[in-house]
């Protein structure tokens, strides 16, 4: 059976950015399976259509190392602490995606090699031409680096053709649209611009990283179904930076 014209992708191979916070659904604190379960199955969607899929999730629903390193611990300690936590949601991200009847690998930057592999590229790259799904966790593996440039970095090093953001929010505000009503969205933006008017989409690094080896960013809400397949074929709501 020909694919439909409207299941067409955009994207051969994609990074997506999971923030931890986005996992908690309507939880002040941890993982919400039902929001878990939802999430791996619309990358199952996109898995269907013949893209590639890597993941990063962030940690901040269980551990953010800034707000540690700000209750008074050392700043290193709370970064490691916080890896471990994206660890923990890689690998219950693992077992949603098996639920759904998806292959899927996961690597830690820092080995743990109890419970998943530890990253290597090639391998990470192998898994992914094998259409498994690769969870990378622990961040770059040092700290004072986010799972942001994180993402940036294992994007452009699997060669990806975009990276996805999925967020609480439908693309790029200038200010927090869950506080100021009159905040505006932005439907493109150019690194420089979200650089120079110091946009909270990622932090610089991974801006910069992105913007060196010309990868696309597309920043998306993952809270409404469907929109994660509606922006792989070029559709849905989203703000767009290139």
């Amino acid at each position: 059976m020909e694919n439909k014209p409207e299941s067409t992708p955009q994207y051969n191979r994609i990074l997506l950015k999971i923030s931890g916070e986005s996992l908690m659904g309507e939880r002040q604190f941890g993982l919400d399976p039902t929001m878990v379960n939802r999430v791996a199955s619309e990358i199952s969607t996109i898995v269907d259509y013949g893209v590639e899929v890597c993941v990063v999730i962030g940690g901040g629903n269980i551990f953010r190392g800034v707000s540690g390193a700000a209750n008074g611990m050392e700043r290193a300690t709370a970064d490691y602490m916080g890896m471990l936590a994206t660890v923990m949601n890689a690998l219950a991200m693992q077992s949603s995606l098996e639920q759904n009847g998806l292959q899927s690998r996961v690597q830690s930057a820092l080995p743990i090699s109890a419970v998943c592999e530890p990253y290597i590229r090639r391998r990470a790259v192998r898994h992914m031409e094998k259409k498994r799904i690769v969870i990378f966790a622990a961040g770059t593996g040092n700290p004072f680096f986010t799972t942001d440039t994180a993402a940036a970095l294992r994007a452009t090093e699997m060669g990806c053709d975009a990276i996805l953001k999925a967020t609480r929010v439908d693309g790029v505000y200038d200010a927090d649209p869950e506080e100021n009503n009159n905040a505006k969205r932005y439907d493109t933006l150019s690194y420089l611009e979200v650089l120079s008017r110091d946009l909270k989409v990622m932090d610089a690094p991974a801006i910069s990283l992105a913007k060196e080896n010309s990868i696309p960013i597309l920043v998306f809400s993952i809270q409404k179904p469907g929109t994660l397949a509606d922006v792989v074929r070029g559709d849905g709501l989203h703000t767009l930076i290139s």
